[in-house]
């Protein structure tokens, strides 16, 4: 195990395995003349290869057993039944909602968030426009970089709890999503500019100033902050703020704190971490939410950090945010963590023609954000035999793509803007579930606290869409030959993800006719035929030409699509 780690030895660690068998092979004639040699325990990489959801790779591992390894890389539970659900209806909806903002700078007054009276939010029509679109899950961003909370948080002055009526948007949200049969994720912003240090802050706001003086183009969040102008950030100024790492009790209890004798008693769980004041901040709104809101069924962390380019950062402990996530929900799916979903690489809501779902990690992926992917996520190539075979390679885990788009130019509700065509959302839906990936499709209620009507109507056509293309198998009616244009395949991601290479024939008035062919299949593979038009056959077949082991394929289904959904070409 010396080798580990290191780059430039790993490199060598194939040589290196095939100079020992040419070794062991010259030392079995020296011990075929010993007598009776007392038995030896057997090697890394002389134990049998068992299904599992992360994979280590050994110093001794051979290409083949690499692939091998690959091979039997499969789902958590809590994966498997998250890509089945295949949509996931995303709300952005927060203060940036009522200050028409995409990104906010930390320092808005809670009071502007006001839901009372005419602006009362209308959850249960939020949940039946994500159903009518085919959701069958739904995330709330619970708080955005802003910082501002949607819930009554104990820990922070920046929430609903100084806003007019104080509501809890994200328990409304919860229930309301429940009561509609539908599955909970929470978005919870690692970043977070309410908790910027004060005088950090102040010291900045003058040299965004003297940037614009000098006529320097200004950022996003420079532009965001320079518009608030003196206002301090609402929170405790506990990101980035160089605070001592100690061993601090995760709930940490507040005076008058409801909870106390739950935790006395142990009926809810405590945790002892090393956390400075940021990490404990965001450790006890997890605990919030996973304890008071459960079950959680995915967890978003968004990389995004908008103040690095200006000088300060938080450093996440995220190996013990994953240990904390893991105790109080193992089944929970991270976005960005361990065995959880990664990015697609892109916000157009559009997968690679070859998704993985099993991928390389250059470290272990419970030690590290967005799963150690050798090369960013907008790499084109990330689980090829190419890449899982590279030097720097340390692990396997399975980790699907999430392809994130929002309905809307913005992720926010802004008046004026226009809603995705029903068109262009069959076509996300063909390129992110249709090529082994979750579509997340954001769709931002309006300051009245209601979702657009143009928006419901794209959304209802869009689900009315995929219902009655995809909803049935045209092969379920009977013996052909039928009539299509699209295809459906699928392996039982139970046995992991194996098919490389695959060809699609079908029998057209008696010969057997190439008519589509692809690379990965994974959970759902649909493939749209070039046209002109349709194809009519009597029988298809499905050839697997390069698999990185016995496949799992489920039935080939049979769609035709109907006239274009609404306006808008794909």
């Amino acid at each position: 195990m010396a080798l580990r780690g290191n780059t430039a030895l790993r490199s060598t660690r194939r040589t290196l395995c095939a100079l020992a068998l040419t070794a062991a092979a010259a030392l079995v004639a020296v011990q075929s003349s010993l007598a009776q040699s007392p038995p030896t325990a057997a090697g890394p990489c002389d134990k049998p290869v068992r299904p599992a959801s992360q994979m280590e790779i050994e110093h001794c591992d051979t290409p083949d057993r690499v692939i091998e390894k690959a091979a039997n890389t499969v789902p958590t539970k809590g994966q498997l039944a998250w890509q089945q659900r295949e949509v996931t209806a995303f709300t952005h909806f927060g203060m940036n909602t009522f200050t028409n903002r995409e990104w906010g700078s930390g320092t808005e007054d809670e009071k502007l968030f006001d839901v009372s009276g005419p602006s009362r939010i209308d959850v249960d029509q939020w949940m039946r426009a994500y159903k009518a679109a085919g959701a069958e899950q739904v995330m709330l961003t619970a708080k955005h970089h802003d910082g501002f909370v949607l819930y009554p948080s104990r820990y922070t002055p920046h929430s609903v709890l100084a806003s007019p009526g104080r509501p809890d948007v994200v328990g409304a949200y919860v229930k309301a999503a429940r009561k509609a049969g539908l599955k909970v994720g929470i978005y919870l912003s690692p970043s977070d500019g309410a908790e910027l240090p004060h005088a950090w802050h102040a010291q900045w706001v003058e040299e965004i100033r003297k940037k614009q003086q000098e006529g320097k183009p200004l950022s996003l969040p420079e532009r965001v902050a320079l518009e608030d102008g003196d206002q301090a950030p609402r929170g405790l100024g506990r990101f980035g703020n160089g605070s001592a790492v100690t061993e601090r009790t995760i709930p940490t209890l507040v005076p008058g704190d409801d909870r106390t004798a739950a935790v006395r008693s142990g009926r809810l769980p405590t945790f002892r971490v090393q956390a400075d004041d940021y990490d404990a901040y965001y450790l006890n709104q997890v605990y919030e939410l996973f304890t008071q809101y459960g079950p959680i069924d995915e967890l978003w962390l968004d990389g995004a950090n908008p103040w690095t380019d200006s000088g300060i950062t938080q450093k996440y402990n995220v190996a013990q945010w994953f240990r904390v996530i893991h105790r109080l929900s193992p089944d929970t799916v991270v976005f960005a963590g361990p065995q959880g979903a990664r990015w697609v690489g892109n916000e157009n809501g559009i997968a690679r023609e070859s998704e993985w779902s099993v991928t390389p990690s250059t470290a272990d992926p419970w030690t590290v954000m967005a799963g150690g992917l050798p090369n960013d996520s907008t790499d084109p190539d990330i689980g090829s035999r190419a890449k899982l075979l590279a030097p720097s390679t340390e692990y396997l885990q399975w980790y699907p793509a999430e392809a994130d788009v929002s309905l809307r130019p913005g992720w926010f509700h802004h008046p004026g803007e226009r809603p995705k065509t029903p068109a262009q959302l069959m076509d996300r839906y063909e390129k992110s579930v249709g090529r082994n990936a979750s579509l997340l499709l954001n769709v931002p209620p309006a300051k009245d606290g209601r979702i657009a009507a143009e928006d419901v109507a794209s959304l209802t056509a869009f689900g009315t869409a995929v219902r009655e293309t995809y909803g049935k198998d045209l092969r379920a009616a009977g013996p052909g030959p039928w009539t299509f244009d699209r295809i459906g395949l699928a392996e039982d991601i139970r046995h992991g993800q194996r098919v490389e290479r695959f060809a699609v024939q079908a029998r057209i008035a008696g010969v057997w006719t190439e008519i589509a062919r692809g690379t990965t299949i994974g959970h759902r593979r649909i493939l749209a035929l070039p046209g002109p038009g349709p194809v009519t056959a009597d029988a298809v077949r499905v050839t697997v030409r390069e698999a990185r082991g016995r496949t799992y394929t489920q039935p080939v289904t049979l769609h035709l699509g109907g006239p274009s959904p609404g306006r808008g070409g794909r």
